[in-house]
């Protein structure tokens, strides 16, 4: 091991190494902004189903099956929650680039906004701040598409939850 670092440094210094790059660890080209759509949307629907959960009485099992399903839907908020700033973070460090900045001068303030509503949604139940978040990531899906080109509409989300969606114009 102790032999093979220094002659890989003389083959350095004699044909230096060509330099690369790319915009992400393995430049595979595909990102798109609807997983971290679609984790809003969850953040939201939990975030009603715990406002809309009640106790069928004070029994034990009655208990329990409060307390199960509200640590359930608790679980589902914050895993989700996390989600939303994982994806936003991938297209931040690995997609965006400079000339997206440029076009969007806000790009930086919205992806951070995006994440600290996230971390809040994380920390509370609060539909409003659950609300926010869709729309954060709507704006960033919206700027993701427009930097390639791609039209975009905003349609219902055909859930439950309710709420939009930024899709595709496929048309």
């Amino acid at each position: 091991m102790t032999f093979v670092s220094p002659v890989i440094r003389l083959f350095d210094h004699v044909s230096e190494p060509e330099r690369v790059s790319a915009h992400c660890d393995i430049p595979c080209g595909i990102y798109d902004p609807h997983a971290a759509q679609i984790a809003a949307l969850t953040v939201l629907r939990m975030d009603q189903l715990i406002g809309n959960l009640q106790s069928e009485g004070t029994e034990k099992a009655q208990m329990d099956k409060y307390g199960n399903s509200l640590a359930r839907y608790i679980k589902v908020k914050e895993e989700h929650a996390e989600i939303v700033k994982k994806e936003i973070d991938i297209l931040w460090h690995d997609y965006f680039r400079p000339e997206h900045v440029e076009k969007y001068p806000d790009l930086h303030t919205i992806i951070w906004n995006a994440n600290k509503l996230a971390s809040r949604n994380k920390q509370n139940v609060d539909t409003a701040a659950a609300e926010e978040l869709l729309g954060a990531t709507n704006r960033i899906a919206e700027i993701f598409w427009d930097t390639k080109g791609v039209a975009t509409r905003k349609a219902g989300s055909n859930q439950a939850v309710g709420g939009e969606l930024v899709y595709v114009n496929n048309a």
